[in-house]
């Protein structure tokens, strides 16, 4: 008899501050290559010959401004939507990372061990990129081929446009955004902009106007068109005027081409444009980490405050707020009420 079981799959994290550690953790992120998508030779040259030497020293300077006595704030924030999760469904929930520990195949063993046979794994990123869903999905399938050949998973699909997850998004934004502000900034994480075309197996994407199109072939797998549509959805649950809010993609790394425009440029100039007191959200991560509490939080705030702003305000992100578990447990549900169909 089949058991049922969830899988929450977050980014991952390194286990400590130390430089070791940070090394390690960003050797198997960024050897990823749905994350930098060279070729295997050119990858190592540029991961392992150049990345790794020079920047684990900063990045862990960076983890320690963000780190807590609980440890990681994205592992530890993960950590609360699975324990308030697993109070509101009677299957059992674990959690898994797609880089470090704990690690997506010990989330599966964890589950297996269980008695799990079925799994509802929900890569936790609402837009759909291939250095999120796409490699969490690859990643997932890889670990069940060589481990758990008998085990079924069905996944989460991304849930941008998901009422229930914009209704969720809207109301935490509305409950803490400041009485007065020139602008809502929506700073989302930027990718190349190859990966677009990449992922588009449509072949419909120009990256010009389709993605405020009503309807296009590539929209299901565009994260562009992602990112536009839940700013879209939500300004219009705020009820906010279009000219009052910005789109903007940060964290780019290397010197190709990514989305703009750019987050921290747009920082710097805001002032000039006569945005002096600025709201900030990251819809494109659920739980806090180290891209929102020090990139944004506090090397935004700089940025905007070098470039003549005045009033900064970091809008956290769903974390562990019960209305945002309702809405795990509802789009998990939906995925296990799959299994019991087939």
């Amino acid at each position: 008899m089949s058991k049922k079981g969830i899988l929450l799959v977050n980014l991952g994290s390194p286990k400590s501050t130390k430089v070791e550690d940070v090394k390690e953790y960003l050797d198997e992120f960024l050897m990823d290559e749905k994350v930098i998508d060279y070729r295997w030779f050119f990858r190592t040259l540029l991961v392992r010959g150049i990345i790794l030497n020079t920047r684990p020293k900063k990045s862990a300077a960076a983890y320690e401004t963000v780190w807590t006595e609980e440890g990681s704030p994205l592992i530890f924030i993960t950590e609360r939507i699975q324990k308030k999760l697993q109070k509101l469904v009677d299957v059992p929930v674990e959690i898994g990372m797609r880089y470090a520990e704990p690690s997506i195949e010990t989330g599966i063993r964890k589950l297996t061990e269980q008695g799990v046979t079925e799994i509802v794994l929900f890569p936790l990123y609402p837009q759909y990129a291939m250095s999120t869903t796409e490699t969490v999905i690859e990643k997932a399938e890889d670990v069940r081929k060589k481990h758990f050949p008998d085990i079924k998973i069905n996944y989460v699909q991304p849930f941008y446009n998901r009422e229930i997850y914009i209704d969720c998004l809207a109301e935490s934004i509305r409950e803490k955004l400041p009485e007065n502000f020139d602008a809502l900034q929506f700073s989302y994480h930027g990718v190349p902009e190859r990966h677009i075309f990449k992922t588009d197996p449509t072949k419909t994407c120009n990256l010009n106007d389709c993605c405020s199109r009503d309807s296009n072939p590539s929209h299901q797998f565009c994260y562009r068109h992602q990112c536009f549509k839940v700013t879209e959805e939500v300004i219009k649950k705020l009820n906010l005027p279009k000219e009052k809010v910005l789109v903007t993609f940060q964290s780019r790394l290397g010197n190709d081409k990514w989305m703009e425009p750019y987050t921290d440029v747009t920082l710097e100039n805001l002032s000039k444009k006569g945005i002096k007191n600025l709201a900030i959200v990251c819809p494109a991560f659920v739980s806090d980490c180290l891209e929102t509490l020090e990139e944004i939080s506090v090397e935004g705030k700089e940025q905007f405050m070098h470039g003549g702003g005045e009033n900064y305000h970091y809008i956290p992100c769903l974390n562990d707020e019960d209305r945002w578990i309702d809405v795990v447990k509802t789009l998990c549900e939906e995925r296990l009420h799959e299994f019991y169909l087939v």
